[in-house]
């Protein structure tokens, strides 16, 4: 897969709100923006991007992936990489910037990718060496954004994007205080399946569950008051995952259940392969007379 760094200088660009984009990264876990590259750089969808920071205080700043590349900009357009005819705009959706600040320094990117001019890409786009690649990621992992509180969602940009599964979360089901009030009421054993981590794995696992919005956040107005008892319901990974996959609206706590029961599984058990194969032979006796 193709991957590039962008090049910012926030002295060069304008109507670019960094502070307002992190915070909604932060909150929505994505934040999109137009960006413009000189020919002839080739930045096909799905590329992943590496925002790097120039001027006084360079640094790593942000991974993100081309959502679309665009037509050819119009003569002295306003962009990241400056006017000018021969240019590109692509939409780039990053999902991991770091706060001002918290770059991650061109010393530490110098000593572990010597290979890549850190203070000095004369380009505003820079196609990256597979093999760099790895080990920019390898950099990001150990110094960019701290492992979310929740060890089933990875940090954007720590593995190769062909590797993970996206599923749409709001910030409803990342607010603390929401999900505290959620698991509250609800406990922490999953409303599907009635999986419970600490009845699983003891200790190591107490107060461990996520928290699903049964309501989809593109059908609630801007002045929606979320109540965290109502609208949050605690599921396990493997049914939120399911709650979402492949689906424009997600599948409700009802159908996940029938979806599990018509598979042959009950709530709160384990069914073994032998089990389940004896499950399907009655059902094919059954359907025969």
């Amino acid at each position: 897969m193709t991957a590039i760094i962008l090049a910012w200088d926030p002295d060069h660009r304008d109507g670019w709100n960094y502070a307002a984009a992190v915070e909604l990264v932060r909150e929505t876990g994505q934040s999109v923006a137009r960006w413009t590259v000189a020919e002839p750089v080739n930045v096909p969808a799905g590329a992943e991007v590496w925002l790097l920071l120039r001027g006084r205080r360079c640094g790593l700043l942000g991974h993100g992936l081309v959502l679309s590349a665009a037509a050819p900009s119009a003569p002295h357009a306003a962009s990241a990489g400056g006017p000018g005819e021969g240019s590109r705009a692509v939409v780039v959706a990053f999902d991991a910037l770091l706060p001002p600040g918290d770059q991650i320094l061109p010393g530490v990117l110098a000593e572990t990718v010597p290979e890549v001019p850190w203070e000095d890409l004369s380009e505003p786009a820079a196609v990256l060496d597979p093999v760099l690649e790895a080990e920019v990621r390898a950099v990001w992992r150990e110094f960019g954004p701290a492992q979310a509180q929740d060890p089933v969602h990875l940090v954007p940009g720590s593995y190769p994007a062909q590797a993970v599964i996206r599923v749409q979360a709001n910030r409803h089901e990342c607010s603390a205080e929401a999900r505290r009030i959620c698991v509250a009421h609800h406990g922490t054993s999953c409303a599907v399946c009635g999986f419970s981590f600490e009845s699983a794995y003891g200790e190591a696992g107490a107060d461990f569950i996520q928290v699903h919005h049964l309501v989809p956040a593109g059908q609630i107005g801007n002045d929606y008051q979320l109540d965290p008892v109502v609208d949050l319901v605690p599921l396990c990974p493997n049914c939120h995952a399911m709650a979402h996959l492949g689906v424009g609206t997600p599948r409700t706590v009802a159908e996940l259940k029938q979806l599990m029961a018509g598979a042959g599984y009950l709530a709160g058990q384990t069914v073994t392969p032998e089990e389940l194969e004896a499950q399907r032979d009655a059902r094919r006796i059954l359907e025969q007379h």
